[in-house]
């Protein structure tokens, strides 16, 4: 019997968090699932998820996301969580020790990064970072500025 290999698609990014590279040096990155309720899971299906101002902080042996908003979903009624309620992220423990050990570190925070999906189920990308200085963030768009100019500047030859 053939075995039917699978397609290698890119797993569909629902949200992205495009403030933390500015905001943040991002360094080590985890993938880890999250605890949501039915209707938190299809709007977040349907790309309604904000990270901007999203964190997440290690307690008691469990890492928890804040401040992730996910907007209610139109077809449920009254099950319906708190848009932008505190909710776990799953992690291994010795994953959950490492985030724990680096975070204590001064300035060292965890920033989630994008939400996608990944055979079905819903996955959180955090990044530990610490956060840039204004110079920093001027060196980083004038960097990119001049790739830019550098690029137009081969295509028009």
């Amino acid at each position: 019997m053939a075995r039917k290999d699978k397609k290698k698609t890119k797993s569909p990014v629902l949200a992205t968090n495009r403030v933390a590279s500015h905001e943040f040096h991002l360094h080590d990155r985890y993938e880890a699932g999250i605890v949501l309720t039915g209707p938190e899971v299809k709007s977040a299906r349907q790309g309604s998820v904000n990270l901007k101002d999203a964190y997440a902080r290690v307690r008691n042996g469990e890492v928890h996301l804040h401040n992730a908003h996910i907007n209610p979903y139109a077809q449920a009624n009254r099950e319906n969580e708190d848009p932008v309620r505190t909710r776990k992220l799953l992690l291994n423990a010795r994953q959950i020790r490492k985030l724990s050990r680096s975070t204590e570190t001064t300035g060292m925070t965890l920033v989630p990064t994008r939400m996608y999906l990944k055979g079905g189920w819903i996955k959180v990308e955090i990044a530990v970072a610490k956060g840039k200085k204004l110079y920093d963030k001027r060196e980083a768009s004038r960097t990119k500025e001049m790739k830019r100019e550098m690029a137009r500047a081969r295509g028009m030859r």
